[in-house]
């Protein structure tokens, strides 16, 4: 049996009239099977109007029409034969036996009439006309009950079938697989936009400055320098005289060169002051003695933490990734933020300035456990417009008006009106009853009066008591993000304090163990 299906007219309008064929020999059995079915039709056709040929001479309609149905009757049996999936040898004999017919009907014309009994016929006529029938109709009964072949192409095809279904399942994964590389590429494209565009507002903001370097001489004739603001307060100055005017101007350079990025270390007491003397190694040329780890948890999320070769961890992501390309940039902004990161404490809460995704400059009251009590309603261009807010709540929060209201989800939040009826603050969160948000008014008023000021820079590390009265601190982005935390509480302040300054030493330098 052949099991190619070649492509062609035939072919072609039976895919398209019948069905899909599986092999080629199923297409010809069925055209010899339609042929033999015309032109046995066309044979009884012929025979009905034809008279008896007896005492004519040459080709008669009646013998052409007995012809023509021979014919046609040996391929009509030798069709559904051809087109059974048998054995190659059993469509040899059934194209044997369509031979055998196809002689006898020859002979039949070669005798006809003149040798043609009406009684009796021809005898050797009809015997190979019958033999050649016997054997198509031998082949279709008897074969498929002599051969197994065909039980064992079936389940070769069956397995043919299992190893397409098998690749047609793999191609499938790879699919998935390639479709979800995809969107982690273009989300990593996003990102890394994103991730340009803040760089770049970065590099902006620093080439713009509201101070300016000043350089004189003082009355004992020696040179120095300050850093003076627009509104005339003394940012910085050289803290001791030089001899020279050069040299006091190389001192400037170097706090331009070296303020950008510096590392940012507290130091409670002046007592703990190291000597003026004393060197120290920057960080970024320290041997690091710890590494990140990132980790796939139960959830399916991706988190990495930072742990010490002793074993100890020292900090953990704030937050699960959805990928570990996504956990891997989170680690490279801990990088990045971890050393010039100041320090910022609330005591019991404070004033937090900084600047969002929009680049607008906000303000946030936070108490030491880690709730933001209260959040600026508008963004402002400039960081002294939101320092000027922050001082209008903290001069006159007695003497504005407070309003608590429920929201369309039904929770219950509180704002803050200005003289002129804006809205200068609200609670950032709703609470489950009226009771709750009175109370939180109650808070602001108590601590807004007495909240400092903290100015947040990129990021900030935020030390603060939990409900357990245990001390933590976590690495907050500008824009609210938590980057990292302790992922453990101290005993007091000063632990927490130390751990900060352990992530400061290890965390830049540390390598990722993937």
């Amino acid at each position: 049996m052949s099991s190619e299906t070649n492509d062609g007219l035939l072919y072609g309008v039976y895919r398209d009239r019948v069905g899909e064929p599986t092999t080629h020999d199923e297409v010809r059995g069925y055209w010899v099977f339609l042929t033999g079915l015309v032109l046995g039709t066309l044979g009884i056709l012929l025979f009905l109007p034809s008279t008896s040929a007896v005492g004519s001479s040459g080709l008669t309609i009646r013998e052409a029409s007995v012809f023509i149905a021979a014919i046609g009757l040996a391929m009509l049996v030798a069709g559904p034969v051809i087109r059974l999936p048998l054995q190659p040898w059993a469509n040899y004999a059934a194209y044997l036996g369509q031979v055998v017919c196809f002689a006898a009907a020859v002979w039949f014309v070669l005798v006809f009439p003149s040798e043609w009994s009406v009684q009796t016929g021809n005898q050797p006529v009809i015997v190979l006309y019958a033999i050649g029938l016997a054997i198509i109709t031998v082949v279709g009964l008897v074969a498929p009950l002599l051969s197994s072949g065909t039980h064992d192409e079936l389940a070769a095809s069956q397995g043919r079938t299992s190893e397409l279904e098998s690749e047609l399942s793999a191609v499938r994964d790879e699919r998935d697989r390639l479709e979800t590389e995809l969107d982690e590429a273009r989300s990593e494209a996003e990102t890394g936009a994103a991730a340009q565009s803040e760089l770049q507002a970065t590099l902006d903001s620093l080439r713009k400055s509201q101070a300016r370097f000043e350089l004189y001489e003082d009355a004992a004739e020696q040179w120095r320098w300050r850093l003076r603001h627009r509104n005339g307060n003394v940012v910085a100055d050289s803290g001791e005289g030089y001899t020279r005017k050069h040299n006091a101007q190389k001192g400037m350079q170097s706090v331009r060169r070296n303020a950008l990025g510096a590392e940012t270390l507290l130091f409670e007491r002046e007592a703990e002051l190291p000597d003026e003397e004393a060197d120290f190694e920057p960080v970024e040329e320290q041997e690091s003695q710890a590494a990140f780890e990132v980790e796939e948890d139960s959830a399916g999320e991706y988190r990495f933490r930072l742990r010490h070769e002793n074993g100890n961890i020292l900090g953990d992501g704030g937050e699960g990734y959805s990928s570990r390309s996504n956990a891997k940039r989170a680690v490279d902004r801990v990088r990045e933020y971890v050393g010039p990161a100041d320090y910022l404490w609330f005591d019991p809460t404070g004033f937090e300035v900084y600047q969002d995704e929009a680049d607008e400059w906000r303000w946030r009251l936070v108490h030491r456990n880690g709730n933001v009590l209260a959040d600026g309603g508008e963004g402002y261009t400039r960081r002294n417009d939101a320092n000027r807010a922050v001082d209008r709540i903290r001069e006159n929060v007695d003497d504005l008006e407070f309003e608590v209201y429920d929201d369309s989800r039904g929770e219950t939040r509180w704002r803050l009106h200005g003289a002129n009826g804006q809205i200068v603050a609200d609670s950032g969160e709703g609470y489950s009853s009226r009771d709750e948000a009175e109370e939180a008014v109650d808070r602001v008023r108590e601590y807004a009066p007495e909240a400092d000021v903290l100015e947040v820079g990129r990021a900030a590390f935020e030390i603060y008591e939990d409900r357990g009265g245990e001390h933590r601190w976590r690495l907050r982005h500008r824009n609210g993000n938590i980057l990292m935390d302790s992922g453990q509480g101290y005993a007091d302040r000063s632990g927490a304090r130390d751990g900060i300054e352990s992530v400061k030493r290890d965390a830049p330098n540390a390598e990722l163990d993937e």
